[in-house]
């Protein structure tokens, strides 16, 4: 894919990217393992200080930041906005929290023969991020705040279709008061990839994207023995059942499906209603789905904004295509606007079988797929037959159902009367074909340190 800017709305190329040369890469890598060497002796004091600055910072620009955002990829300007102040918060997380997640946890020196153990966190070095467009900022961002507080240095490579957000991210840190280096943004084409983790002053990656993509990144790091973190989507089950609230559970239901233009992991796509309220749940979310606004993404009154790239879009089509012809019906939706722009229809699909390829893959888009079950164990057996589990979410007022869920449920986030998302304060990640390792939270902050075990003899 060719480095560039281009309008989803509209279809126009913005602006064109060169690539970086080879010289220009080893030159940026030789600069970042540099930059390792020293930033790993600042203070903790100095990395939080930066860290509010690039908040402070990134506040300010906040209404031209999510302009960008829109112009890049398409997710509406509120949306947009949403997206930068979690940023906001997930910087000042870092700068609040993270000197407490770097302090020394004392063992029991005296129970291995020790005057004193313990375990002392130390940045491992130079990270690449293969980062995705759907969360330009926030999806960087929430590897940058805890690998910068933690003393390593990142070195980004973003998708092709953001670069102006990619190189936003750099001259943010810049003006941050970073030092020269510590955070760096790669122009360079998915099959550079495989060279920069292979590069022995790169240390660990972590991956945002596709399952092949997170299968080709896991298999180069095992080869060199690397960390690497991996979340690579999924395809989340939203379980309905009798006790809950239906009105501000199809409230959610809506935003799960098509909050950033349905691009998103973590949301539900796979609603499983139970039967005694399907017919009720069913009126309710197909008439809320028909009645959001589709168009201009800068326009506030505007629900759902283009998909983000044309191929993205006709892989939505080609799915719901697939579905129909094999005999699933369309409530709602279903096809393209007639307008300029890569913009798709909200869509509600019933009938969904094993035969079609929605039922096993992620639709990254604004479809939902609707099942009927007779009880939370059949909701749960479907749900967890997907080969993915990134999140789940489970909407029941009975506490043994939710028991049940929270025990049974194969994901790695499970929330219960609320929309799954991201926050700083709590680990972010996927079990089973949705990846492995943590972001966010301590757990985030961790997994590229050196956990090292100090024991002091009498």
């Amino acid at each position: 894919m060719a480095i560039a800017s281009t309008n989803p709305a509209t279809g126009e190329v913005v602006e064109r990217f060169d690539e970086l040369t080879a010289d220009q890469l080893d030159d940026k890598l030789a600069r970042a393992a540099a930059a390792a060497a020293s930033y790993r002796l600042t203070s903790v004091e100095d990395r939080a200080g930066w860290l509010k600055a690039a908040a402070d910072h990134l506040e300010g620009e906040a209404g031209d930041v999510a302009a960008l955002i829109v112009s890049e990829m398409g997710k509406t300007y509120q949306a947009a906005r949403a997206e930068v102040a979690k940023c906001v918060s997930g910087l000042r997380f870092y700068a609040d929290r993270g000197p407490a997640f770097l302090r020394n946890v004392d063992g029991d020196g005296g129970k291995v023969g020790a005057r004193s153990t313990y375990v002392t966190y130390q940045p491992i070095g130079v990270v690449l991020a293969v980062m995705p467009w759907n969360l330009p900022l926030w999806q960087a961002m929430r590897f940058a705040a805890p690998a910068l507080m933690a003393g390593n240095v990142g070195v980004l490579k973003h998708a092709s279709n953001v670069p102006q957000c990619a190189l936003y991210l750099e001259e943010l840190f810049r003006k941050a008061g970073f030092p020269e280096d510590v955070f760096q943004t790669l122009l360079i084409s998915a099959g550079k990839v495989e060279q920069v983790l292979r590069d022995p002053r790169v240390a660990a990656a972590t991956l945002t994207g596709s399952e092949p993509a997170g299968r080709s990144v896991a298999s180069i790091a095992g080869d060199e023995v690397k960390k690497v973190v991996l979340e690579l989507g999924g395809s989340d089950p939203f379980i309905i059942m009798p006790s809950t609230d239906l009105e501000r559970a199809t409230d959610v239901a809506v935003t799960a499906r098509t909050l950033n233009n349905g691009q998103s992991c973590i949301n539900g796509k796979r609603f499983f209603v139970h039967e005694d309220i399907a017919d009720a749940f069913m009126e309710k979310f197909v008439a809320k789905m028909g009645a959001l606004v589709v168009g201009d993404p800068m326009d506030l009154d505007t629900d759902v904004g283009p998909l983000a790239t044309e191929s993205g879009r006709q892989d939505v089509e080609d799915y719901v295509q697939d579905a129909i012809g094999k005999g699933a019906t369309v409530l709602v939706g279903g096809e393209r606007p007639d307008r300029p722009g890569w913009f798709y229809q909200p869509t509600v699909l019933a009938g969904i079988t094993p035969e079609m390829r929605m039922y096993h893959e992620e639709v990254f888009g604004p479809v939902a797929q609707v099942f009927v079950v007779s009880s939370l164990e059949e909701a749960l057996r479907e749900a967890n037959g997907h080969p993915y589990g990134l999140g789940s979410n489970l909407w029941s007022e009975d506490e043994a159902e939710r028991d049940l869920f929270v025990r049974d449920v194969q994901s790695g986030m499970a929330f219960i009367n609320g929309n799954t998302t991201s926050y700083p304060e709590i680990p972010f990640g996927g079990v089973k074909r949705s990846g492995y390792g943590r972001e966010l939270s301590d757990l985030g902050m961790h997994e590229f340190m050196n956990a090292k075990t100090v024991w002091v003899g009498e």
